[in-house]
This record gives structure tokens, sequence and C-alpha cells, in this order.
């Protein structure tokens, strides 16, 4: 269980799990795993879905969990706790989500691939944190606090983007249900240090499950049933569920989603023959974060009191950049969502947030390596100054 709560292990597993999915869509398995991908489990006259489906939509709901006690947290005693803090990683973040975009539809706009101009917005906090983790020794603990950050308002992005993009026919009805289900759950939920804690966890379970249940059937993408979950959940409860949940997201959860997603047979065409929304991605990510968010870090460093002295270097940018153009995750669940109509642009843009993500990895391992040393360079000759 330590491994899966560390930073770098479960970046691998990911990544790992991504990989064989590939691997297993274009070989002689690939069929068999079609077939159960599109196999419908449920109860039948309540609710039926794939299996590609309950994990999109409800073994997802429990990392959007999982991130909405962070954001929580983050909003309330940690680095988004002020405008002062937010300031400078909110412009960072802004320019990390506008410039993909406009990259993205550079290559993408007036086609039908321009519907997935969200896809090239997320970071990956998993994934960069692993590789700051692995490279970073010697890093200054502030670009890590930016990068954490900046991250967690990407995925207050994408958040929102799921809510208001892709919700359609609004069940009034059902929503209603599903918010009462939620204030009781907060209700009960402020129960769980009191006696009868084993009951009260039950119930706050079967709540959460009815919440998710009719988040789902009111038209409301079923992940942001995880978020409210998260959101409106006590802290210190949270806290606690949070750790309890994060080996079974780490290993399980998130695995089986990479898995998933990544489950494409790669198209047996030439480059030239490629979706728009494989190279708006492919290129967003990677190109469009460092861009975006070196430029606008930048800026935001300079908003204040004149003669304030930058808080990361420009190469620290750059680093920071490279790293939020690990889209994956959050990447993978948009590219699904804007073209859940359309499967054969669904796979190329998946593939290409696959190939972006891995370059954009690369790219954050040089740099992050780099910054690395060179901090470690100004530490030792200030140690050795006399």
């Amino acid at each position: 269980m330590k491994l899966l709560r560390s930073d770098r292990f479960p970046a691998f597993v990911l990544l790992a799990a991504a990989a064989l999915g590939l691997i297993v869509a274009n070989s002689p398995l690939g069929a068999a795993a079609f077939d159960l991908q599109n196999t419908y489990v449920g109860i039948p006259g309540l609710i039926e879905l794939s299996v590609g489906h309950w994990v999109k939509d409800g073994l997802l709901a429990i990392f959007f969990f999982v991130v909405a006690v962070e954001l929580q947290f983050e909003l309330t005693n940690g680095e988004l706790n002020s405008p002062r803090k937010a300031l400078q990683p909110a412009i960072a973040a802004a320019g990390g989500v506008l410039v993909p975009i406009g990259v993205f539809l550079l290559f993408a706009g007036g086609s039908d691939a321009s519907a997935g101009w969200p896809i090239p917005t997320a970071t990956d906090i998993a994934f960069a944190l692993g590789v700051l983790a692995v490279f970073g020794k010697g890093l200054p603990s502030g670009l890590r606090i930016f990068l954490l950050a900046l991250a967690i308002l990407d995925d207050i992005v994408g958040i929102v983007l799921i809510a208001v993009l892709f919700t359609s026919g609004v069940q009034i009805g059902m929503l209603a249900i599903a918010v009462v289900c939620l204030v009781v759950f907060r209700v009960l939920a402020g129960f769980l240090d009191t006696r009868g804690r084993s009951v009260v966890m039950v119930l706050l379970i079967a709540l959460a499950l009815a919440t998710w249940f009719f988040v789902h059937e009111s038209g409301v993408h079923a992940t942001i049933a995880g978020v409210a979950l998260g959101l409106v959940m006590p802290q210190s409860a949270a806290l606690r569920t949070r750790h309890a949940l994060e080996p079974w997201v780490n290993g399980l959860v998130l695995p089986l989603f990479a898995f998933s997603a990544a489950l494409v047979a790669i198209p047996q065409v030439s480059a030239g023959e490629l979706s728009p929304a494989f190279w708006g991605v492919l290129v967003a990510l990677p190109v469009g974060k460092i861009v975006g968010i070196t430029i606008a870090g930048w800026i935001s460093q300079r908003v204040g009191p004149k003669g304030a002295a930058p808080t990361l270097a420009l190469g620290d940018l750059l680093a920071a950049g490279a790293l939020g153009g690990i889209g994956f995750t959050v990447s993978l669940l948009l590219s699904e969502l804007a073209f859940d109509g359309a499967p054969e642009t669904r796979d190329e843009a998946t593939l290409g947030v696959l190939a972006g993500s891995v370059i954009a990895l690369v790219l954050s391992g040089i740099l992050v390596s780099w910054r690395a040393w060179h901090h470690r360079r100004l530490a030792a000759s200030t140690a050795t100054t006399p």
C-alpha cells in the first residue's frame, strides 16, 4: 500500500496499463477485449451499462471524489486558500488552457474534429508529481507548490468543462433527488466520529451510490457526483476517506481506466490520412502547454509590487510547462466524451493524447533533470562560498 501512495510508482503503473491496453487492442486478443468492453452488465430494469461505461462513468467517479477532496483542502487550508496565493498559478493555468486550445484549433478548426478542443486543457497531476519525484532532487519547493496549484486549477477547468459541455437533456426531477441525497450525505458524514461509526459508513456508501445513480440518470455526467460528494464531505472525514481510497484509486481505478481508454486499434493509414484531432492533440499538449504556461507564468510573476523578485526562473517555468503537457487521465476522458458519437475520431484523438503525453513526459524529464542539476550546483556553490 505504501508504494501506491508514493509519487513515483502510481505513474509507472498508469503508463504500463495504457501501454498494455494499446498492445492488447492491436494483438490477436483485441477482438475479445473489445467484445468485453462492449458487454452490458447491471441490474435489468434499473441500470445497465457497458463494461467500458462502468469504468468511465462509475469507477472514475471515485477518482474525481479523491480529486475533489484534495481541491477542498487546497482551497481552504492549502496553496489556493487566498487570492494572493492563487493569482500566479491561476494566470499560468489560464495560459496553459487557452494556448493549447488555440493550437488544437489551428489543426482542427473548421472540421468536425473541432469538438475536441477541450482535450488538451488537462494536466495529469499524478504523472507530473511522479516526474518531479524521479528527476527533481534539489528543485526548490516553490516549483512543486506552483505545479501542484497549477494542476489543481487545471482539474477545476476539466471538471467545469465536463459539467457544462457534456450534459444534455437534464432531468430536473432526478437531479433534485440527487441533491437531496447529497444533503443527507453531508449531514450524516458529520457523525463519523461518533459511536455507531460502522452503521454511518454503510449509510454513507449507500447514499453515495444513490447520488451517483440519480446524477447519472439526470443527464449530468456521472463523475460530477464524485466531485460533489468530495466537496461537501467534512474535511477531516474526507481526508481520512481519501487516504483509505488512494491505494485503490492508484492501483486499480486509474490503471483500469487507462487500459480501457487506450484499448484503441492503431489506424492502418498514412500520416496524412490521420484526423486533425490526432495532430491537434499531439502538438497542443507538449507545445501548447509549454508555451502557454511559460509565457503566462512569466507574466504572472510580474503582477504585483514593482521590484518584486520572480518566484521561479524562466528555466523552472519551462520545466513546469512541460510537466503540464502530460494530459493523460482527464484528457483521455475528455477525448471519450468529445467524440462519443464518432469512434474513429475518438480513437485517433486518444492516440494523440497518448503520444502527446509521452512526448511531454520525455521533455519534462529532460528539463526537470536540467533544472534540478542547476539548483544543486547553485546550492553547492553557495555552501562553499565563505
